[in-house]
Parts: structure tokens; C-alpha cells; sequence
């Protein structure tokens, strides 16, 4: 059977829907996995039973994650904050983790491992960080506007046989403090972090790009996608 990705859905801001990232989906899709909406709810006890019937956990982006859940105030510009996600994504990831369920975090996501593994992140880059290239392009989606330089160690460099790569970028946070257990994999060319993997569990591996834009147009990414359903089709065996 095809491994089954757990992916958080939020509420919209009327609170009457939920939404979620069609190109996720494909993403999963397309990699030989079934993607499983979850809706964001104060029940982590119910998201938390959903994920015990899942194989992985895909991590997307969203809006900027609530700085006290890294021990900080309000102190730089947010955008916008949905405490309900942040909540149940976070405990969703720290299950995973002890659980050795394969993660997949990208842009907010990476952010979100990063938290709950016991990291931290800037709450707004261009405040707190002098000579930042510019992370939020103003560019199709699917289009590469900076470099990323990759570790030769890492896990991400032995999916994407790459060691200088050129991605998109939607961000204004970023991963600053490294969790324990958690190592960097790629950086921009102004040393912000792009890239962490957890040091010995199976998959738990963030990139700050979106490479669910870019894999029609660069099938390089879809590997991260593929090498993600592997796992987890393996925590399903």
C-alpha cells in the first residue's frame, strides 16, 4: 500500500473553512504517497490519534509561527498567527520525532521542526539580521531567485547530488539556534539557514524553499519528495 502523509490544514480567516496548499498535494501525489488532510484543532489528543494511522508528516508553509513558542515576545513585524496550528503542529512534531516518523518541514515547516525540536528562529529577518539577501521574491512561483550552497555530509545533498543549488524564497523568519540532534544542511549566500536534518533518525529534514513550486519546472526537486515517501514507506514495513 502507498504510504499515507499526514498534512495540516488551517482554518481561513473567517474561521469557516479549511485550506491548505493545493501543490502539497501534488507534490505527495506525484511521489507515490496519499496525502491526509488534518484539520487544525485545540484537540491535539484527536490529531495525535490521526497520526498514529499515518506514515509521515509534511510540514507546509503558512503564516509565521507565534514567538512564544520559542520562549520570546512580540518584539519584530509578523505578518499573521494561527494559534491553532502552531499548537498542533508542534505537538504533531515533537510525536514524530520520538516516534521516528518521517518529517518533511518546508519554508514555515522547517521553522516549525526547528521549535519543537528545541531551536529557535528570527521573528522577522531583515530586523534582526544585517545584510539578508532579499527572501521574499517577487517572482513566479516556481522560478529561482537565490543560491543555496549544500553540505557534502548531509542527507540533503545525498537526495539532490547537488552541492549549489538555485531555489525560490517566501520568507521573512528563518531558523537562527539549531535544535539538539539537528544539523545545518544548506545556507543562502548571506548565511541564512536553509536547510536542517535531524543527525541519526530516519527522515527529519527541513528546507526553507518551496520545492512544491518547482519540481514541474526542475524535476531535482521532486527527489526530496520521492526520498520522503520512501521513508516513509518503510515506517510503514
Amino acid at each position: 500500500m502507498r504510504p499515507v502523509i499526514a498534512i495540516v490544514v488551517s482554518l481561513d480567516r473567517k474561521g469557516e473553512s479549511y485550506v491548505g496548499g493545493r501543490a502539497y498535494v501534488d507534490a505527495i501525489e506525484a511521489a507515490g504517497g496519499v496525502p491526509l488532510l488534518l484539520p487544525c484543532s485545540d484537540d491535539e489528543d484527536m490529531a495525535s490519534q490521526l497520526l498514529a494511522r499515518v506514515d509521515g508528516l509534511l510540514l507546509p508553509g503558512g503564516p509565521d509561527v507565534d514567538p512564544v513558542h520559542f520562549g520570546e515576545e512580540p518584539t519584530h513585524n509578523y505578518t499573521r498567527i494561527d494559534p491553532q496550528r502552531d499548537s498542533v503542529e508542534i505537538a504533531l512534531t515533537k510525536l514524530s520525532l520520538r516516534e521516528d516518523i518521517p518529517i518533511l518541514g518546508i519554508c514555515r515547516g522547517i521553522q516549525v521542526l526547528n521549535i519543537a525540536a528545541g531551536g529557535d528562529i528570527y521573528q522577522d529577518l531583515a530586523s534582526q539580521r544585517e545584510g539578508t539577501l532579499i527572501h521574499d521574491q517577487k517572482a513566479p512561483r516556481w522560478y529561482p531567485t537565490h543560491a543555496v550552497e549544500v553540505s557534502h555530509d548531509s542527507k540533503l545533498f545525498a537526495i539532490l547530488g547537488q552541492s549549489s543549488l538555485r531555489v525560490n524564497s517566501y520568507h521573512h523568519q528563518a531558523v537562527r539556534d539549531v535544535a539538539p540532534s539537528f544539523k545545518v544542511s544548506a545556507v543562502a549566500g548571506d548565511g541564512v539557514i536553509e536547510g536542517i536534518e535531524h543527525s541519526s533518525l530516519r527522515f527529519a529534514l527541513g528546507v526553507q524553499w518551496h520545492p512544491e513550486g518547482m519540481w514541474r519546472k526542475f524535476p531535482l526537486f521532486k527527489r526530496l519528495f520521492t526520498s520522503f515517501i520512501d521513508a516513509a514507506e518503510s515506517s510503514a514495513n
